[in-house]
């Protein structure tokens, strides 16, 4: 009896091989794809652009709590992850930009002021009006609960500083408790509203999603 063995010759390959070969060629494409992607986000994420949630009222009525934003990374520098680094920065901070910091007090928390005066301005608040070098300010965004309490100052800007106030300015922890902001502790500029959702009523205030932040 003659007996016929299936046998594969070295180098043919079979379908069977093939079908693996394409199998982990796709598999190794989405992988690929995945790290790319996760890479790239976490760039985006570390220097360019990252989103902030507003979780209390100190800067009503301009941000309300439950407002989610993103903010510019890159243009007051962005912070080297792991080192004591900084981005070579676009601008410097204005009088008027809403900015995004390290609270002072940890270095941990992050919170969101406005910027009211830069490095070597003198600041005096009295009542509902703020003045720089001797001039009042036109602010059209301030928000009072109690008319006007807070008085402040003079008091000189130091160098590598600026003072930052909330604009719900009876109820807000800012520069005329904890002092001038170091430049350094900056993380960004507020740029828009991706997103915001009315706590109390628990509904999203779409009106809101995608106003500039000005």
């Amino acid at each position: 009896m003659v007996v016929f063995r299936k046998f594969k010759r070295k180098g043919v390959m079979t379908k069977k091989d093939d079908k693996k070969i394409k199998t982990k060629s796709k598999f190794r494409e989405y992988v690929e794809i995945i790290v790319t992607a996760v890479i790239l986000a976490l760039i985006v994420r570390t220097f360019i652009v990252q989103s902030y949630h507003i979780p209390s009222g100190s800067m009503k009525d301009t941000l309300l709590k439950g407002d989610f934003l993103f903010a510019s990374k890159f243009i007051y520098g962005a912070k080297v992850p792991f080192v004591d680094w900084k981005l070579p920065a676009v601008r410097e901070p204005r009088r008027g930009d809403v900015v995004i910091f390290k609270f002072p007090g940890d270095r941990k928390t992050d919170y969101i002021k406005r910027c009211i005066a830069i490095e070597g301005e003198v600041i005096k608040v009295r009542g509902k009006s703020v003045y720089i070098d001797g001039k009042k300010l036109d602010e059209n965004y301030t928000k009072y609960i109690r008319g006007g309490i807070n008085d402040y100052g003079p008091f000189r800007v130091p160098q590598g500083h600026i003072f930052v106030l909330g604009d719900n300015r009876d109820n807000s922890y800012d520069s005329r408790f904890w002092g001038p902001l170091d430049k350094k502790l900056l993380r960004g500029n507020a740029l828009f509203l991706y997103f915001s959702i009315d706590y109390e009523k628990h509904w999203p205030r779409f009106s809101r999603i995608g106003d500039l932040i000005n």
